[in-house]
């Protein structure tokens, strides 16, 4: 069997993909069973594929900005996985200094710009984040996602139509995994093909599978080139699934398990496991020592976590409101 994409391609996409797995997984079982995390939990579970073939097509001068679903990008990002366990425990070390929780992650120094937690925010302020780039004169890309829930909100429109006009470096990624919350899109929409709404604006626009990470890099390089040679932006559909739930108390009453089962079926990191071991990338033991090195990732995300001490209490108004003393601000 050959490939398009090298071996270590491949071992990148599977160790970064497990390691989103297993973090999500941990995590899960620290919020449910032992009530160490709580508040809003939306896991990545099923989606690995997405952040793995987004991060091999970008630079790491690229932006990212996200919805509340936002582990796996932050950690595909850069953010480090000690800090993202923190945030979900809401201690001082955390990603956003444990006040934002899990729907708020951040990283400014690996320009991962959140984690938003309103539906629709961020596209506006990824088209924001894209004028700043030309504005500068780089040629950076910014990727906005955003879930199929999000694509019925009126800033989508507004957006999608200055973004055109302005030939802002913008990729538009819709994670389409069937359902906003608990609502398939069939019933919110009569456009269920999510791409087809860039026509409006004469916008390039692709469909992609995104239970693959080789056809989301393929897809996002095609965007990513337009956007760097100033040709503005693109709507991406990436057809998805999370196995589950909207967040950690949805008792996904609205779907079979023949449904789910269906699509772990295709699950990306054994499509890619099974593409490694195929051409010989890696020995079962060389596997298994990537899985043994993620494993300890994680538990030692856990420890930090669990050891790192809560903000103080001074913190409570901390960045809310602008320093006075910031040379901008005048009287």
């Amino acid at each position: 069997m050959t490939t398009k994409f090298s071996k270590e391609t491949y071992l990148y996409w599977y160790e970064l993909m497990q390691l989103i797995r297993q973090f999500e997984l941990m995590a899960e079982e620290k919020y449910k069973m032992e009530g160490k995390i709580r508040g809003f939990f939306h896991a990545y579970v099923g989606q690995e594929a997405i952040a793995a073939g987004c991060i091999t097509a970008t630079r790491p001068e690229d932006l990212f900005i996200t919805a509340y679903r936002d582990h796996g990008l932050a950690i595909a990002k850069g953010v480090s996985v000690n800090s993202c366990m923190a945030e979900l425990y809401g201690k001082a070390t955390g990603c956003a200094k444990g006040k934002g929780g899990s729907m708020h992650f951040f990283g400014k120094d690996v320009n991962f710009y959140g984690g938003h937690g309103i539906v629709g925010a961020q596209i506006g302020t990824g088209a924001g984040l894209a004028f700043a780039e030309q504005y500068r004169g780089t040629d950076n890309v910014v990727l906005c996602y955003f879930g199929d829930g999000a694509a019925r909100q009126g800033i989508l429109h507004e957006t999608f139509n200055l973004a055109m006009l302005w030939k802002l470096p913008v990729i538009f990624i819709c994670e389409n995994n069937n359902y906003a919350m608990g609502t398939s899109i069939e019933r919110t929409s009569n456009v269920i093909d999510i791409y087809k709404l860039a026509d409006g604006y004469e916008m390039p626009a692709d469909t992609i599978d995104g239970m693959q990470p080789e056809a989301v890099h393929e897809g996002l390089s095609r965007a990513v080139k337009r956007a760097r040679e100033k040709g503005g932006p693109t709507l991406l559909e990436i057809k998805t699934y999370r196995y589950k739930g909207h967040s950690i108390s949805d008792p996904q009453k609205y779907r079979s398990k023949d449904e789910v089962d269906e699509y772990k079926a295709k699950d990306p990191i054994q499509q890619v496991l099974k593409t490694i071991l195929e051409n010989n990338f890696a020995t079962e033991a060389e596997i298994e020592n990537i899985n043994k090195r993620v494993d300890e990732i994680v538990a030692e995300s856990v420890k930090f976590a669990e050891e790192s001490p809560l903000p103080d209490d001074s913190e409570v108004l901390g960045d809310i409101y602008m320093d006075k003393n910031y040379p901008f601000i005048t009287d």
